[in-house]
């Protein structure tokens, strides 16, 4: 074998590896800059009511019932960690963890507004959802579409 025969083979196995690693990622574009800011819109609702005059993390917590911090539990972890995972790593695999937790999330932000606008007929915390929480719901519900299109991009 020549010098020039084993630089073509590395050269074709650089090429290889290159090919397999773009396999394995996505590019978001300007997707990335809207997913980061829906990240941070679920992270400054943690701060705002959600339910019976609680804030979100104190619905994380448990303080405000067991349907709006299943809600607080799966935004935080699909729509802010996962998320942030997703974007650092740009992992095809994890687009698709973040789009259909991200749809799981937002039947469980539809369940925690729904329990807080019936909540005074049980006599559990609520009253109405607080801002926060309808701010969370809308947040998640165009997370989990912008993942969707994301994973959905990849031919």
């Amino acid at each position: 074998m020549t010098e020039h025969e084993t630089d073509v083979d590395r050269l074709g196995a650089d090429v290889d590896e290159i090919g397999r690693k773009a396999a394995r990622t996505v590019e978001l574009g300007r997707r990335g800059f809207i997913l980061s800011v829906l990240v941070f819109v679920l992270l400054i609702a943690q701060l705002l009511p959600w339910a019976g005059g609680h804030v979100g993390w104190q619905v994380l917590l448990g303080r405000a019932g067991a349907i709006p911090q299943l809600f607080a539990a799966t935004s935080t972890v699909i729509g802010v960690l996962c998320s942030a995972l997703a974007l650092s790593t740009r992992l095809w695999w994890m687009t698709w963890v973040c789009a259909i937790g991200g749809w799981f999330s937002s039947v469980d932000g539809l369940l925690a507004v729904w329990s807080q606008q019936s909540a005074g007929a049980n006599g559990v915390a609520g009253g109405g959802p607080g801002i926060g929480l309808v701010l969370a719901l809308v947040a998640i519900i165009l997370l989990a579409a912008n993942w969707l299109r994301t994973a959905f991009s990849r031919s």
